[in-house]
């Protein structure tokens, strides 16, 4: 293992000495599995050996974020997009249920949501999408009998990820700099069309999809992907499909769906099951895109969809509502 290229490569994420240490023995774990499953270093390691590692760790009470995270960076370190893309998205967004459990607890009870849950174990990281997104649907499904559809939205609404204030900080300095909305927005626009456009010259990826031409196109086609448009102290956004590249030469509409959807609770609804989760769910994406508004604006502010693929809407969309008298 190259230990002072992956420590430089840690370094520029900010690692600690004891964080660093801590990948090493992960990475070198990871290195030995390969080589025992496929004969193959981990340069080479293909996704099936990735989830391998990760049944493995989970097999011993193993399995964290900052262990997959460690091997997930260790495979970009390599270059290896295969393993590290079937990391990141074992990573993505793995708190949700288990937040929905605690947030259900406190908005309506323990017995409500004991109900909610029944039969339906909190999944490791272990558990694919597939199987998340079933859980999920069972659970969405019987919150809304059980409080009805527009208090279960609301629980969705609050948002299940776990997103500190301080990961949105920047955004606000950003603001403050435009000196306000509109320019802050026109800038946004700015900085992901120049983001996307590095990507795509270094064949890198944004998140988990590459970037090419048309997807650079097709973002700045549509300004509610861009940088959102505001009407008034209304702010609507849309997503940029999850596989752009893909979902742009796709011509059949369900599978262009699960090319657009994001959310690893959601996605494999749209292609395997014969019913997708519940459309209430998608409230809590709009609470991810509401974030860096209610850290640039320091309060709480609403949010409602108004549309998303899992109801048969050919985008995600979300709007904003934003302080009154922003400008």
């Amino acid at each position: 293992m190259d230990r002072e290229g992956f420590r430089a490569y840690l370094k520029t994420r900010h690692a600690t000495d004891d964080t660093i240490e801590r990948s090493f023995g992960l990475a070198e774990a990871f290195e030995r599995l390969t080589k025992t499953v496929v004969g193959r270093p981990a340069r080479e390691a293909t996704a099936a050996c990735a989830r391998s590692f990760v049944a493995a760790l989970a097999g011993r009470g193993e399995a964290t974020v900052d262990a997959l995270l460690a091997v997930a960076r260790y495979e970009r370190f390599l270059g290896n997009r295969d393993a590290y893309l079937t990391l990141i998205e074992t990573l993505d967004g793995h708190e949700v249920m288990g937040n929905l459990h605690q947030k259900v607890a406190d908005e309506a009870g323990e017995a409500l949501r004991d109900e909610a849950f029944s039969g339906v174990e909190i999944p490791e990281f272990d558990v694919s999408n597939l199987e998340r997104a079933r859980r999920m649907r069972v659970v969405a499904e019987r919150l809304e009998i059980l409080l009805g559809r527009n208090r279960a939205a609301s629980i969705f609404g609050q948002g299940l990820r776990d997103l500190p204030n301080e990961a949105y900080v920047h955004e606000r300095t950003l603001f403050e700099e435009a000196g306000g909305i509109d320019e802050y927005l026109r800038r946004k626009g700015d900085r992901f069309i120049a983001e996307l456009r590095e990507i795509r010259d270094q064949g890198s990826l944004y998140y988990t999809q590459p970037v090419t031409d048309e997807v650079i196109a097709y973002v700045e086609e549509h300004p509610e992907i861009r940088q959102g448009v505001r009407v008034g102290n209304v702010l609507v956004e849309a997503k940029i499909p999850y596989m752009a590249a893909a979902y742009l030469r796709e011509s059949n509409a369900g599978r262009r769906a699960y090319l657009y959807c994001h959310c690893p609770w959601a996605r494999e609804s749209l292609q395997h099951d014969e019913k997708a989760v519940p459309r209430s769910f998608c409230n809590c994406s709009a609470a991810f895109h509401r974030k860096p508004y209610e850290v640039i604006f320091g309060r709480s502010l609403e949010s409602r969809v108004l549309g998303t693929v899992l109801a048969g809407d050919p985008w995600c969309r979300f709007a904003i509502t934003l302080p009154e008298g922003v400008a």
